[in-house]
This record gives C-alpha cells, sequence and structure tokens, in this order.
C-alpha cells in the first residue's frame, strides 16, 4: 500500500510541478542512515542549467569539495583528503561523470573542475513523509519531530490517504504541511501549508529518547549545507523510478512508469510482490528497461539526459609536463 502509495505521489508532483523528485534518501546528519526520507522533492534554482550541463548522474560531494579548481591541475593526492585508494575512486567517478578532467606529468594523476560548481542550483528541498494511513502511524511523530528540529529541509510536508483531522494536526509538529492525496484519482488537497525552515543556521538533530531523557547532536550550518548538497546530488542522479520491471509477462509500466500488474490489477512492487512462485508469474523477457524510465523522466522534468558535458581539452605550457 505504501510502495504504490508513494510512486502514486511521485508521478502527480512530476505532472503538478517542475520539480526533481527522488524516493528513499537519508535526512540525517550525525546519524546518517538514522532517518531516510520517503520522497525528497529538489526545486530547481537559478543555475540549475548550468548544473543539468555537466551531467545527468549525481556529481561525488567529495569532487565538489575538493581543492582542485578550474585553472590549474593538481595532483589527486593533494585534491581530494581522503586514504589513497578512496581518493583514487572519488576521483575516478569525477572524471568519469565530467566533473573533472585529467592529466598525466611524469607517471603522477593530476585533476582539475571542468567547470564551477554552480553553488545555486537548488531553490529548496522539500522532505515528504507518507503515511497513507494515519490509523497506522508509526514512528510518525518522531521523525517529523528529527526534521523539524534539524532543519536539513526547506520544507516538510506529511502526505496522506486519511481524513485528517483536529487531533492529527496537533499531534504533529506546526511547521509540518499536510497534503491529502488520493493515488488513484491523483488529486491533492493541501489541508495545511508547510512553514519554511531555518536551513541556513543550526540544528539539533534526535538521536534517541530514553525515560526522562532524550539525547541528542548539535549540527552547524556548515554541516547541514554539505548534507543538503549531497541530498540534492543524490536526488538529480537517482530519481524516483529506481525499481527493475520482473521478467513477466503480467508487469507492465503505466504511461508514467509505474510497475502494473494486469493479473492483480495493481501497482506492485516488484523487489517483493514478483517472483515465479507467484499465481500471475508468466515468464517474458520484454521487460521495461531502465532507458525508458530514464526517457520519461528526461520528458517530464528539468532533469537533463546524456547533457553534452563541460570538459574541454586544456591549453598550456603544462601539457608538456
Amino acid at each position: 500500500m505504501e510502495f504504490a502509495f508513494e510512486l502514486a505521489l511521485c508521478a502527480h508532483l512530476e505532472r503538478a510541478t517542475d520539480w526533481v523528485l527522488a524516493r528513499q534518501l537519508g535526512g540525517a546528519v550525525a546519524a546518517p542512515g538514522s532517518r531516510v526520507v520517503d520522497v525528497v522533492g529538489l526545486v530547481p534554482g537559478p543555475a540549475f542549467d548550468d548544473r543539468a550541463r555537466i551531467t545527468d548522474r549525481a556529481i561525488p560531494p567529495v569532487a565538489v569539495e575538493s581543492t582542485a579548481g578550474v585553472g590549474e591541475a593538481v595532483p589527486v593526492a593533494e585534491a581530494i583528503d581522503a586514504h589513497p585508494d578512496r581518493a583514487r575512486g572519488i576521483a575516478d567517478a569525477a572524471v568519469d561523470c565530467g566533473f573533472f578532467s585529467e592529466e598525466r606529468r611524469g607517471g603522477t594523476r593530476y585533476v582539475r573542475k571542468a567547470t564551477r560548481y554552480p553553488d545555486d542550483w537548488v531553490d529548496e528541498l522539500v522532505a515528504i513523509e507518507n503515511k497513507p494511513d494515519l490509523g497506522r502511524p508509526g514512528d510518525l511523530q518522531r521523525q517529523l519531530r528529527v526534521d523539524t528540529s534539524l532543519a536539513l529541509f526547506d520544507r516538510v510536508v506529511l502526505a496522506t490517504e486519511s481524513h485528517v483531522t483536529g487531533a492529527h494536526l496537533n499531534r504533529i509538529p506546526e511547521a509540518v504541511g499536510v497534503w491529502r492525496f488520493h493515488p488513484d484519482a491523483g488529486d491533492r488537497e493541501v489541508v495545511r501549508e508547510a512553514t519554511p525552515l531555518d536551513t541556513d543556521g543550526p540544528g539539533v538533530e534526535l538521536l534517541a529518547e530514553h525515560p526522562g531523557r532524550t539525547d541528542v547532536a548539535l549540527v552547524s550550518a556548515d554541516e547541514k549545507a554539505r548534507k543538503r548538497r549531497r541530498i540534492a546530488e543524490r536526488a538529480y542522479g537517482k530519481g524516483w523510478r529506481t525499481y527493475e520491471f520482473p521478467g513477466c509477462g503480467n508487469c507492465e509500466a503505466t504511461d508514467d512508469g509505474r510497475p502494473r500488474c494486469a493479473h492483480f490489477d495493481r501497482v506492485v512492487d516488484p523487489a517483493s510482490d514478483c517472483r515465479e512462485s507467484c499465481s500471475g508469474w508468466e515468464a517474458d523477457d520484454a521487460a521495461a528497461t531502465a532507458e525508458e524510465r530514464d526517457a520519461l523522466r528526461a520528458e517530464r522534468t528539468p532533469w537533463v539526459r546524456d547533457p553534452p558535458g563541460v570538459v574541454r581539452r586544456q591549453t598550456g605550457l603544462d601539457r608538456f609536463g
């Protein structure tokens, strides 16, 4: 139920906004992995086109934060503050995606940034927590308290299919917006607007709660800025159609790329619902491909598929070193 709700919401937001959308991204700083946000909406900023021109993949954040500049190439060991093996891997990924250019001098590998990283390519990051059934809230209150006290995202929204009462609103932080979304019809009602959070300042990350005591971590503005860059890059590179279609003739892509089972007449999660033991399994090699999903993403969002890139051959004395 939650998987189908999540995909329907992503498909709706893709139609209704100019956001770049991604699912299941980390939303904590001090304890990475302790908070996973269901859907992240990346609202394009003024330099979005500059970022899109570089690569359609995620740029390694450590490469963005490296001391490598645009004008002069530097050795990998100086550019990236990491263990040599990890530094090489980061450099490889940055070269592969077109953010670094590279050259060799006397057997030493040098890198430079192929372009300046556009800091203002993101206007806002919106965190959306999906709880289709508010009668089964799980750890909802704690999750939303983490989001609002840390203020890693510009806005935080709760999306649900349930009727939202005043009691529901009173149990969640006041800054959290609330949407009532009907996945079958694709209709979204804004029950409460989200209040913008202070992403530029420090935040407080809730780590654990004990009787009479709450463990927290203070997160600096710089730490938040680095994490926001990582989230933005991950969202841009990942998207929301991250599932693989099974080799089953009954599982076909909807017009917006969701996996729908003709046998059960509903959207399914291929990772957990589709296997040869299923009563509706019909072996078929003609499954929807990642290329087809990328084509949908390029058609329906500002994400640019296979851009021209920015790497160009540098001319100068250093090429003869």
